[in-house]
């Protein structure tokens, strides 16, 4: 393999373990904010080795806690009897005047927190949560048009400078 090139296989030492790409396929992403996750041993193990999906994934504010519901973390493979189970309620850690703020914003008509990616901070694992609206059909054709029309004036682009 040449230097600098990086294979297919997932890189551990890459900071982003997972990311939920159909979040701003099916959102509006209107803010962004950073969580901490509660996890156990196994967990930890698990995401290290990238096994974590957040598709379908959401958070929910529950008697002044963040909790995120949907989160698939893969069973560590050499774990014995005290591995975790995959898919649980985990609490997410932030200041209680983050939390409050983002309650009242929730409580509008038509918002949802969305985990939008999965990453390693340090040794710490950490969650970039989405303050989110729902796109409708309409939006999301949009959207996509918006994509193959920016593809395209580059594809147009590229061509040019080739050709002059």
């Amino acid at each position: 393999m040449a230097a600098g090139k990086k294979d297919n296989a997932k890189n551990s030492s890459d900071p982003v373990i997972a990311r939920n790409r159909k979040a701003f396929h099916d959102f509006e992403i209107i803010e962004t904010c950073e969580a901490g996750i509660v996890l156990v041993g196994t967990e930890v193990k698990s995401c290290r080795a990238h096994s974590v999906q957040l598709q379908d994934s959401f958070a929910r504010i529950e008697g002044g806690e963040l909790l995120a519901y949907g989160i698939h973390i893969a069973l560590y493979s050499f774990g014995n009897r005290f591995n975790h189970e995959a898919k649980r309620p985990r609490k997410l850690l932030m200041h209680k005047k983050e939390i409050l703020r983002l309650a009242n914003k929730v409580k509008e008509k038509g918002y949802s927190l969305i985990p939008l990616k999965m990453y390693l901070k340090g040794m710490h694992v950490k969650i970039e949560l989405g303050l989110a609206r729902g796109k409708t059909f309409g939006d999301k054709r949009e959207t996509l048009r918006r994509k193959q029309d920016d593809m395209d004036m580059r594809r147009a682009i590229a061509k040019h400078r080739r050709e002059g």
